[in-house]
């Protein structure tokens, strides 16, 4: 009688199953949608144990086969020499677009520049900057260096692998400059406070506030000549009220800058 009653229990049982099957199968998309969308709900967690344990059955294989090929070691070696190779790569792409722009132009035909670092600032008042390139690339005393396409200095002191560059606002630059309009050469000297005074120039010219100065031309080093500020202040000397007494501001933001281009004007082949 037992075996009747389990029999007929597992009979209605199927049944059951059946009927349920059908249901959904005929059932409207989005009822069977809401059922999923329920069942996930309910069942999120363990379904998401299952999802990670396959994950780091995965990641294990993974591991295993690169071991077969590869120690880890050595796999992180070379993983970490490419990300420093992907990223050195990078750095010479910046420098290149930074160069193009100079020399593309006809003036410069002949000429190098030489891209270069600026390590730190030295010197009272930070009137020079210390950049890691030297002999060994052609830095030469004398050369003028560029910032933001306009003169910052030249360089004071150089050994194999660095230099210094000495900004035209050092109190000892003296510098020959000639001032946008004016077909005058007049020497300018550093004030040592991130500016720089040109004086002996007569009164009866006209100067006014933001005119374009620019450093001379000087035979070997500069071929043509470069902004190398603006007027900041102009008023009569206070010696000689017959001469003007102006102020030169920077060109571009110098303590701003991390890399710096000296031009060297006859590179050795």
């Amino acid at each position: 009688m037992a075996r009747a009653q389990n029999r007929v229990s597992r009979r209605i049982l199927l049944t059951w199953f059946i009927l349920t099957g059908l249901i959904f199968l005929f059932a409207p998309q989005n009822l069977t949608n809401k059922f999923q969308f329920a069942f996930a709900r309910i069942f999120r967690w363990p379904l998401s144990i299952g999802r990670n344990i396959s994950l780091s059955v995965r990641t294990e294989s993974a591991r295993g086969g690169l071991a077969d090929v590869v120690s880890r070691s050595k796999y992180d070696r070379l993983r970490n020499h490419l990300a420093n190779i992907t990223e050195w790569l990078a750095q010479e792409r910046q420098k290149v677009e930074k160069l193009s722009g100079l020399q593309d132009r006809a003036v410069w035909k002949g000429a190098n520049f030489v891209l270069a670092d600026v390590i730190t600032a030295s010197g009272s008042s930070h009137n020079r900057l210390i950049i890691n390139r030297g002999k060994n690339d052609g830095l030469a005393k004398g050369q003028f260096v560029l910032g933001d396409y306009s003169i910052i200095g030249t360089i004071s002191d150089v050994d194999s692998r660095t230099a210094v560059v000495k900004l035209f606002t050092d109190p000892t630059s003296r510098i020959a400059v000639k001032m946008e309009g004016l077909n005058i050469d007049r020497i300018m000297q550093g004030n040592g406070s991130n500016s720089a005074r040109v004086r002996y120039l007569a009164a009866k010219h006209k100067v006014k506030i933001g005119v374009v100065v620019y450093a001379g031309k000087k035979p070997g080093f500069l071929d043509v000549p470069m902004i190398i500020g603006t007027v900041a202040q102009c008023k009569r000397g206070d010696e000689n009220p017959l001469l003007w007494d102006i102020m030169v501001k920077p060109a571009c933001d110098i303590e701003g800058l991390n890399t710096v281009n000296v031009i060297i004007m006859n590179p050795q082949q």
